[in-house]
């Protein structure tokens, strides 16, 4: 499958000024009440999923979240998994809810993090099977295709450094 954008940005859609007021809200909560908030709805220990989507010329799909604070906005696609869902599962959905894309996920998880109390971290390979990107833009504002020796400034350093330290391998499905 061939992917047509190279970039997208997430455009007005219903909604588009709530989006932007809850986001502006939760920013200014700060960490300590955004994770009170956060186990409030996850009662129990946080399982987060994401996905190292590679494309054909092995660049990696990194979305700029709306919700994350401007110095480390982009990221992998992932979110936390639901009670009973597979891992492998809540990283094929969040990438469909993210960016309308249907991966395959493959193999064991390609690293195992956690850069958070109460939170550990899985990170799957995935191949993308189908779909046109589009934006979730209630949590996403933008999606690019990034060669790994080329990653964005506005990252956070551990997830930069678990990137590159996968090298550029693609998945095996």
């Amino acid at each position: 499958m061939k992917i047509r954008y190279a970039a997208l940005r997430a455009r007005g859609r219903d909604g588009s000024v709530v989006h932007r007021l809850t986001a502006r809200a939760w920013r200014r909560l700060g960490g300590r009440m955004q994770w009170r908030l956060a186990r409030l709805r996850h009662r129990t220990f946080l399982v987060y999923a994401g996905g190292l989507v590679r494309d054909d010329q092995g660049r990696i799909l990194l979305l700029r979240h709306r919700l994350w604070p401007a110095y480390r906005a982009w990221g992998l696609p992932g979110g936390y998994v639901d009670a009973g869902e597979r891992l492998e599962d809540g990283v094929a959905r969040e990438v469909r809810e993210e960016t309308s894309l249907e991966v395959q996920v493959s193999g064991p998880p390609a690293a195992i993090a956690s850069g958070f109390r109460h939170r550990v971290e899985a990170y799957y390979e995935a191949r993308v099977i189908g779909g046109d990107l589009g934006l979730d833009a209630a949590e996403i504002l933008e999606a690019r295709w990034y060669p790994l020796d080329d990653l964005p400034d506005e990252m956070s350093p551990s997830l930069r450094d678990l990137i590159t330290s996968l090298g550029p391998r693609r998945p095996a499905v």
